[in-house]
């Protein structure tokens, strides 16, 4: 277990130092980009096999107590996350590679080895057991996101930038004090210890941690009122950096969410998280609803679908949990799919607009398969897993007798099938627009694009058709974080040096 901790950590940021000082030379850039993330994606894989049979386990790194040290935790939640964010990274860096050469892609001597520390940065920050750590993974996944989002050098992209920075820096700023004050009043920032002595503190104090939390987090995740950042920056990347964004970045502030607060007891804060996760969801179905461009319509959703987690995260139930992370584990490759899906409609139509695009269908009947399996999921239509995991967070609100989050979560459903169906009429059906022209790509490239696509669309489909077995290896993971007992022991007892 130590090594597959490690090399799902440590492999992607050496890759991308190898990929760095092989930047003249493409295809072994490539090599190293892809096998680096495929190791780190292989041994997140089998974390979930050994810790599904085995239980839980710790690497306290160095040999250090809890108190002092960096821990990690390769608990079930956390394993259940890993290797999907890093099996999107893997599979948008071979779409990458397919785009390199046309005006949609980014630029493969930067992009590539960003991937790989994006990649390190999101390890560590569902495997760390500490704040800090956890901090200091953030601050990876930031520099390397805005790199990412700004390396062309647009005027639009250096707008947004700005935006994503200044909002993400701000959050991370609170995050530094937050660590200090939770320090300050635990004597420790080892989330193990401080699910022990959290809820040992005065109310007021306890309630104070908590909501600062949720501000730091919730600026990461994109909850309203603060997603402004969102949808102005991600539809400026290039398609993948936005497929990577709207398939993680969001998610780990909703993962760090959960964990903390689960971990510590926050229930009292569960009626304000309900109100905004009501909120979160209309709003971002409704900006949806208004946009006439692809990438827009779908960066307006990442908002609205992070509003049902933090809803399955405020009702404070097992069963709560339970969707919220169902849920998690859904939208993190149907959104990416969604985006690789623009990017193939880019790549054929020259734009990503509504009024410039059309009949799709008839001529690329491929891609309207691609996009369609995604789109009826994230509208939560059966047989796909989008309608598991809103059934099972729509149902945990029935069974708290939350009724005013119910109709706002059905609402917001229909909205969102509202939205999809805006793309479809919009790209795929109809007649021929008056559109730009199509960006010139190598055969050889298409069908490496096309196939990353395809092998996105057929992750979800597993979920999808393994949707029992998610839904109990979710509950069991629910049932770990609300009791905690089991999280202490592993990391003060069971550690491995």
């Amino acid at each position: 277990m130590n090594l597959l901790v490690t090399t799902t950590v440590i492999a992607p940021i050496l890759a991308a130092a190898a990929a760095l000082l092989l930047r003249a030379h493409p295809k072994s850039r490539d090599v190293v980009t892809i096998v680096g993330i495929g190791l780190a994606t292989l041994a997140s894989y089998a974390m979930l096999i050994d810790v599904n049979a085995n239980g839980s386990q710790t690497v306290r790194v160095g040999g250090w107590a809890p108190e002092l040290g960096i821990v990690l935790v390769a608990d079930l939640f956390a394993v259940l996350v890993l290797p999907i964010a890093l099996s999107i990274i893997l599979v948008v860096e071979i779409f990458a590679i397919g785009q390199r050469r046309t005006a949609w892609g980014a630029n493969p001597e930067l992009a590539g080895p960003l991937l790989g520390v994006l990649t390190g940065g999101v390890s560590l920050a569902i495997l760390t057991g500490d704040l800090f750590t956890l901090f200091v993974a953030f601050e990876l996944i930031l520099v390397s996101s805005y790199v990412l989002l700004t390396h062309q050098g647009q005027r639009d992209q250096i707008r947004s930038g700005m935006t994503y920075v200044v909002m993400n820096l701000l959050a991370s700023t609170l995050f530094l004090f937050g660590v200090a004050f939770v320090y300050a009043a635990t004597g420790t920032i080892n989330l193990a210890l401080l699910a022990e002595r959290i809820p040992e503190l005065d109310s007021g104090v306890r309630l104070g941690i908590g909501a600062w939390f949720f501000v730091v987090f919730g600026t990461k995740a994109a909850v309203f009122p603060l997603f402004s950042w969102l949808p102005d920056s991600y539809p400026t990347a290039p398609t993948t950096i936005t497929a990577v964004f709207a398939g993680l970045l969001t998610k780990i502030g909703i993962y760090s969410m959960i964990r903390f607060h689960t971990l510590t007891g926050m229930d009292e804060l569960g009626p304000i998280m309900l109100v905004i996760a009501g909120i979160t969801m209309v709003v971002g179905a409704l900006g949806a609803l208004a946009q006439s461009d692809i990438k827009r319509i779908l960066s307006f959703h990442v908002i609205s679908q992070i509003g049902y987690m933090l809803m399955g995260l405020g009702l404070f139930s097992a069963a709560g949990t339970t969707g919220a992370i169902l849920f998690l584990l859904h939208h993190m490759p149907v959104k990416t799919v969604l985006f690789l899906v623009g990017g193939l409609i880019e790549n054929h139509e020259g734009t990503s607009s509504l009024s410039r695009s059309g009949g799709l269908a008839a001529r690329k009947p491929v891609i309207a398969v691609l996009f369609a399996i995604p789109a009826l999921s994230l509208a939560g239509l059966p047989p796909f897993s989008g309608f598991v995991a809103k059934f099972a967070v729509i149902s945990a609100g029935i069974d708290e007798s939350a009724v005013a989050i119910v109709v706002v979560a059905l609402f917001a459903g229909i909205l969102t099938l509202l939205s999809m169906t805006k793309i479809w009429l919009g790209v795929f059906w109809g007649t021929d627009a008056d559109g730009l022209e199509a960006v010139p790509t190598a055969a050889n490239n298409r069908r490496l694009m096309f196939a990353a696509t395809g092998l996105a669309v057929a992750g979800t489909l597993t979920i999808s058709f393994f949707a029992g077995s998610v839904f109990d290896l979710s509950q069991r993971a629910a049932e770990e974080l609300r009791s905690s007992d089991a999280y202490i022991t592993t990391v003060t007892e069971g550690a491995q040096e």
